[in-house]
């Protein structure tokens, strides 16, 4: 295991759209699940509370974040637009841009800390 801090970036837009880990985790258990339900329950979360960030994320673009279809005989499930994979892409990429480039300054801000005990 690794001594690193875990960085969790949270973006807050003019639009009201606050944006950070938990949202894209969830567009990424989407795409991997096909189905907002099923992604919900990976991350521990309620179908309604799924739905709720979906629905804001949505709401918060010209185009839809994810897609989805009711369920049914065929079933049901959702996808990610082009748009919504580019917003993962994009977070994803400022995740990591944050991880490389302030590597320097998180080893001193670890450095600079004293063990407290448990």
């Amino acid at each position: 295991m690794t001594n690193d801090p875990r960085i969790s970036l949270r973006l807050h837009f003019e639009s009201g759209l606050t944006f950070g880990r938990g949202k894209a985790d969830l567009l990424q258990a989407i795409q991997e699940q096909g189905s907002i339900s099923a992604a919900g329950r990976r991350m521990k979360m309620s179908y309604r509370r799924a739905w709720s960030l979906v629905e804001d994320m949505n709401a918060h673009f010209p185009e839809p974040l994810v897609d989805s279809s009711r369920g049914g005989a065929k079933g049901g499930g959702a996808v990610l637009t082009d748009r919504g994979r580019q917003v993962l892409a994009d977070y994803r990429a400022l995740e990591a841009l944050l991880r490389d480039q302030g590597a320097g300054q998180l080893a001193r801000l670890r450095a600079g800390q004293r063990s407290v005990p448990t």
